[in-house]
C-alpha cells in the first residue's frame, strides 16, 4: 500500500516541476509526472530492499527528494536540448 502512495506522491512532485519550470511546452504533458511515479517507485524499492524500514520518515523524505531532484533535472535539460534542436531546425528550414 505504501508503494501506491509513494508513486502517488510521485506524481504530484512531477506535476509541480511541470508546472514551476519553464519548459512545460517541449514536452507531453504527462511525461514529468509519469517520471515522478516511475522515478519514486524505483527510490522506494531499492531502498527497502536495502532494510530502510517503510514505516520510517527518512524513506518517504529520501524518496520524494530523488524524485523532485530527477524531475527538474530532466525538465531542465530535456526542455533546453529540444529547444535548442528546434531553433536549429528552424534556421535549417530557412526560417
Amino acid at each position: 500500500m505504501e508503494l501506491l502512495f509513494i508513486m502517488l506522491f510521485g506524481v504530484c512532485v512531477g506535476l509541480a516541476a511541470r508546472y514551476a519550470l519553464p519548459w512545460r511546452a517541449q514536452h507531453g504533458s504527462m511525461l514529468i509526472p509519469a517520471l515522478g511515479g516511475i522515478v519514486s517507485a524505483i527510490v522506494w524499492l531499492a531502498l527497502t530492499w536495502l532494510g530502510w524500514a517503510w514505516d520510517g520518515g527518512w524513506i518517504w523524505v529520501v524518496t520524494l527528494a530523488v524524485t523532485a531532484i530527477v524531475c527538474v533535472a530532466v525538465d531542465l535539460v530535456l526542455g533546453s536540448s529540444r529547444n535548442k534542436a528546434d531553433a536549429a531546425t528552424l534556421r535549417a528550414l530557412g526560417a
